[in-house]
């Protein structure tokens, strides 16, 4: 038997980062009981590095025109078939723009809509390259029917046109009572947590835990930012007002010696440092366990702290990729200037 036991306060390792005082009923799945079993099988996925689910709202929908794009677009212009929430399938274009015509025209007639009130939420659920696709498929179809089924419409369709697995879902913003969906962080916590246990319910190692929890500092890049990035990389316009900022500030920290971090970088370091104590408090008293399995997953906790990236910021990040822009430029300069000697 094992005799496991947690630290004091190593639950906010895991804590999401939701402010629970403003947390509505249903939103948040309220911490489980500190059963040995749930959080060392949890400990266990997070030092072995089990996968990490994404579940990311796109975009919204607020005109009929630009929902039919949107459903033709996840549709592949009705190539791939849609599901909805009683399992009927779309297989058409035509079925696909009665579709949409059938959601907006239900917006139409609401009065108490606003004129810019979404129609419909753009989801994705994601996994890393080599996950099962049907796993994922089966395991979005749960996932929507347990937060949307018998509250609001909605139809989903498996993608397997990138590495990683994903599922497109398009949720009727307008619930069957009236209510609307506005999702905030701490829905998104739920249907993360949710989305990963029913793909460990189908067999796939999955987990949803805060980037702070496996030592990411840095916030992944917002979609408009990232969509004007690649314009910019394509050659198809200018670089962003935000990207030139952060360009700007980068340039102090890698050619004017403007390197003391900030008082939120410092802020951030500390919070990662009391992260970081506390996996390794845990992988102490696991290893002072009688029981061999536990001191096992203690060694596997002391090296998925080893492991961590270290703390870093955008501006630090990009400061080093100036340097090394400016690095390799002066060693072409250099080439250069021996060839012409010659």
């Amino acid at each position: 038997m094992t005799d496991f036991h947690m630290v004091q306060g190593f639950e906010d390792v895991w804590r999401p980062p939701v402010r629970q005082r403003i947390v509505r009923p249903r939103t948040v799945l309220r911490p489980s009981p500190a059963s040995g079993g749930g959080v060392r099988a949890r400990l266990e996925r997070i030092a072995g590095r089990a996968p990490e689910v994404m579940v990311k709202v796109t975009g919204r929908t607020r005109d009929g025109a630009h929902l039919r794009a949107h459903l033709e677009y996840i549709s592949r212009n009705g190539q791939l078939e849609l599901e909805g929430a009683d399992g009927a399938l779309i297989f058409s274009r035509r079925d696909v723009a009665d579709l949409a015509d059938e959601w907006a025209g239900a917006a139409l007639v609401d009065k108490s809509r606003r004129k810019n009130s979404p129609i419909s939420h753009s989801v994705i659920l994601s996994m890393p390259a080599g996950t099962n696709e049907i796993a994922v498929q089966d395991a979005a179809r749960a996932f929507a029917a347990d937060m949307f089924a018998g509250r609001h419409d909605y139809v989903f369709t498996l993608h397997t046109d990138t590495p990683r697995p994903h599922v497109h879902l398009a949720i009727c913003s307008r619930g069957h009572m009236g209510e609307r969906l506005n999702p905030k962080k701490a829905d998104l916590e739920l249907w993360r947590q949710t989305f990963a246990q029913a793909l460990r319910d189908r067999g796939v190692e999955a987990e949803a835990t805060p980037r702070r929890s496996r030592g990411v500092t840095r916030k992944a890049e917002r979609t408009p930012l990232r969509k004007i990035r690649d314009r910019e990389e394509a050659g198809k316009g200018p670089m962003g007002l935000v990207r030139q900022r952060a360009y700007r500030e980068a340039a102090g920290a890698a050619f004017q010696g403007q390197t003391e971090r900030t008082p939120w970088e410092l802020k951030m370091v500390a919070r990662q440092q009391v992260v970081r104590d506390l996996y390794l408090t845990q992988a102490r008293l696991l290893g002072r366990s009688t029981n061999p399995t536990d001191r096992a997953l203690g060694a596997m906790v002391e090296a998925f702290v080893r492991n961590m990236p270290q703390p870093d910021t955008q501006r630090l990040a990009l400061a080093r990729e100036l340097r090394a822009a400016n690095e390799a430029m002066r060693q072409r300069d250099l080439g250069g200037d021996q060839e012409r000697g010659r």
